[in-house]
Parts: structure tokens; C-alpha cells; sequence
């Protein structure tokens, strides 16, 4: 069966996004790099948490899904969509090298009449700077031979209210009759369509989306240190403010930031800010908080362990409870837990995990659940697995860095909240 639309990247946007188009009808490829990843979805074998293995499983041997290493699986295609990774280098910038080595694989294959779309989040101007030249030099023209946009994905992992079907779908293309093709391709399989007057304004608004939510975290994480030092509590101060029915939006301090979004997109528009002059403030400053909480949470451990078990943190033996980067999947990109695991094996700690849902994590196997084996048990993930009242008994010291504990923890002297 010729597939109607070819997904570049069989990842965590590219697999739901595969499932949505073929639940409406259409005939979908996912090009991926790795084979094993390949191998498994034409099993009917499921990678991904949010798209189950039976709905795959049914699609698959339905002949609407299928995969693909080969870019040539492109040419027949009405449809290319690319949702690859677009992380940071080492030196807090944009790193497109995934993004640009396939566009210069769809180059070559670009047929007349096809549509592109990027959704990889990514600086305002990445469509029509990066991607049009490239695919320009196989001849054909944007907006005349072929179609060009951008439509940002808006996944948030393991929610099952908002998903790729109902979340609105913002689309700019490079010209207006860009913009209508991408649209009326996401219009057959997905609720809402938002079309925009540009790329650039769509590769904007999903910037912004993420900003916000680091900027207010970055507030009540800096309210949460303060807290601290003030000897208050920073979640019945956040609790009681969500009383107020208008003008208020509630965030939660945390360990830091994770997911790929969140601790990454910000800077992708500082970088280009710069490009024109102007700095971003409040982005910058919410970074530099943000990327402090592991550092502030490696000192709440070691108060607790001071004055709770008359111990240091060299030699202590702590179990991190959760590492994944929010609470019920297993998604541990960007998770803070890695550097506050990092951090408390500098002090010399000896340090285990537990996660339900993460066996393996940066070369470490999860432990035994056994909180009474341990000087202290930090909660950097608040998995609901986890009955939270029977840790506080069993454990000596508990650090609860997600207010998991609740208010029982906050009776508890025990327990030391973040």
C-alpha cells in the first residue's frame, strides 16, 4: 500500500502523530534511523507509553502503519512530516545537526506537489532560513513546486485528556497557500486547526507556550527558597493562592526542570534574541534559577540528614524515588534526577533508585523498594504507585522534593519538605 504520509522520526511526536492519521484513514511511514525501533512497530511492537501496543498492533496489520530506515519510502508520499529532536550543545545553543541531515536526505527525494511540514520545536525563522534553502537546491521552488510549514507539536506525554487529536494544531506556512495545504491535511485527523499568518509566528507561539511555564516555575522555585529560608512552607502558600477563582495560575516548585521542552525551547530564542540585538531577560534569569534547584535540593538533603539521622552526606546511603522527569511515565529526558544524583555521588553518598517505571537509568539498575534500608529517601518523582503514608513509617529520613507526602509530611518530623 503507498503511504499517503511519510513521519520523519518514530519518537514521542512521530509515534502519536502516526497513530492519529491512521485512525482517520490514512496510510502512514515512519522513517526512522534505528533499526531495532523500526523492527519493532512493523511487530506491532510499541515503544512509546501513549500509543499502546494493541492500537498499534491493529494498524500495523491493517497495512496503515508501517516503518522504514530507507528515505526513499519519501517519494510516494503526499506528505512529509518531520518530528526529530532539536537539542542544545554543550554550549546552551541551538544544535540542528539531526534536523539539517534529514532535510538533506528529503532533498534529494522531494517530489512536485508534495508538502512539508516541520513540528521539531526550534528558533523563529528554522523553516524558511534552514529548511527552504535545502530543499530548494533539488530544484523545486516553496510555494510554487512544493509546500512548506510549520506546525509545532504541543505532546505532553502521558496525559490522556489533551492529545495529539483534540489539542489545537497551529499551522504557518511559508506562503498563504502553504498554510492552507498543511492545514487542510491536519484537518482531516485532527479537532482543531489554527492556521497563522507565517512560520515564524508559528515557531513563536510554541516557543512562548514553553517559556511561560519556565518563567513561573522559575517564580514560585525562587518563592520555594525563600520559603525556606523564612521557615514557611511553600506548598500551603501555593495551595492557598489557588483559592483565588481569577488572576492567579498555579505552578509548582520542583527539583528543576526535565522533559525535552521545557528545560531546552527558551533558549533556542535567546540564541536567535541576539541575532537582533536584544536580550532576554526574564528567560535568561528563569534558566539560571531553574538550573539551581538541584543544587539548592543537594543542600535540603544534607540539612536533613544532619539534623534528622546526625549524618553527612559522605557515606550516607540514599534511595532517589522517582527519575523520571514527571510523575507516571518513563520519560527521564532532561530529568533533574540526573544531576542530583550526580551531585550527591560528588559528596560522596552512596546513591540507589527506585523507579517503577524506569529499569535502567544513566547506568544504573533500579533498586529493590526498600526505603528502611537507607539514611535517607528523596522523592524526586512523585509516582502514584507509591503509597507515600507507608514510606514516612518505614523510612528514617524522607526528603520530599513534589510535596508527595502532603500534609502528613508536613506533620511529620521526619519528613523535610522542598
Amino acid at each position: 500500500m503507498k503511504a499517503e504520509i511519510a513521519i520523519v522520526g518514530a519518537g514521542y511526536v512521530g509515534m502519536p502523530l502516526a497513530q492519529v492519521f491512521a485512525d482517520a484513514g490514512k496510510s502512514v511511514v515512519l522513517v526512522d534511523v534505528n533499526e531495532d525501533v523500526v523492527d519493532g512497530i512493523n511487530r506491532g511492537e510499541s515503544h512509546i507509553p501513549d500509543v499502546s501496543a494493541g492500537a498499534l498492533k491493529k494498524l500495523v496489520d491493517a497495512g496503515q502503519i508501517s516503518a522504514t530506515t530507507d528515505y526513499d519510502a519519501l517519494k510516494e508520499a503526499d506528505a512529509i512530516l518531520i518530528a526529530l529532536p532539536t537539542p542544545l550543545s554543550a554550549q546552551r545553543e541551538p544544535d540542528l545537526t539531526i534536523l539539517r541531515g534529514a532535510v538533506e536526505e528529503i532533498a534529494p527525494r522531494l517530489q512536485r506537489g508534495q508538502l512539508v511540514v516541520l513540528e521539531s520545536t526550534t528558533y523563529p525563522g528554522t523553516t524558511r532560513e534552514c529548511l527552504q534553502p535545502i530543499l530548494e537546491g533539488s530544484g523545486l521552488t516553496a510555494g510554487k513546486d512544493f509546500h512548506l510549514a510549520f506546525s509545532p507539536e504541543r505532546v505532553d506525554p502521558g496525559r490522556s485528556d489533551w492529545t495529539t487529536r483534540n489539542t489545537p494544531k497551529l499551522v504557518g506556512g511559508v506562503t498563504a497557500a502553504c498554510t492552507e495545504r498543511a492545514a487542510e491535511l491536519y484537518r482531516g485527523a485532527v479537532e482543531t486547526v489554527v492556521p497563522m499568518s507565517s512560520p515564524e509566528a508559528a515557531e513563536m507561539t510554541k516557543l512562548l507556550e514553553n517559556i511561560f511555564r519556565a518563567v513561573n516555575i522559575a517564580l514560585v522555585n525562587e518563592l520555594a527558597q525563600l520559603c525556606e529560608r523564612m521557615d514557611m512552607d511553600v506548598w500551603e502558600v501555593v495551595e492557598a493562592a489557588e483559592t483565588k477563582p481569577f488572576g492567579f495560575m498555579s505552578f509548582k516548585p520542583g527539583p528543576g526542570l526535565g522533559g525535552h521542552c521545557i528545560p531546552i525551547d527558551p533558549f533556542y530564542l535567546t540564541w536567535k534574541a541576539r541575532e537582533y540585538d536584544f536580550y532576554t531577560e526574564f528567560i535568561e534569569l528563569a534558566g539560571k534559577v531553574n538550573a539551581n534547584m538541584p543544587y539548592f535540593c543537594r543542600s535540603l538533603i544534607s540539612q536533613a540528614l544532619n539534623h534528622g539521622a546526625q549524618k553527612s552526606l559522605k557515606g550516607s546511603r540514599i534511595l532517589v524515588l522517582g527519575v523520571s522527569y514527571k510523575s507516571d511515565i518513563d520519560d527521564v529526558r532532561e530529568s533533574p534526577a540526573e544531576k542530583i544524583i550526580q551531585l550527591l555521588q560528588k559528596a560522596g553518598s552512596e546513591v540507589e533508585y527506585h523507579d517503577p517505571h524506569v529499569p535502567e537509568f544513566d547506568g544504573m539498575r533500579s533498586s529493590a523498594y526498600e526505603p528502611e534500608s537507607y539514611d535517607c529517601v528523596v522523592i524526586v518523582t512523585d509516582h502514584t504507585a507509591i503509597d507515600y503514608d507507608d514510606l514516612i513509617e518505614r523510612a528514617d529520613v524522607v526528603v520530599d522534593l513534589r510535596n508527595a507526602t502532603g500534609r502528613n509530611g508536613s506533620a511529620n518530623e521526619k519528613v523535610w519538605k522542598l
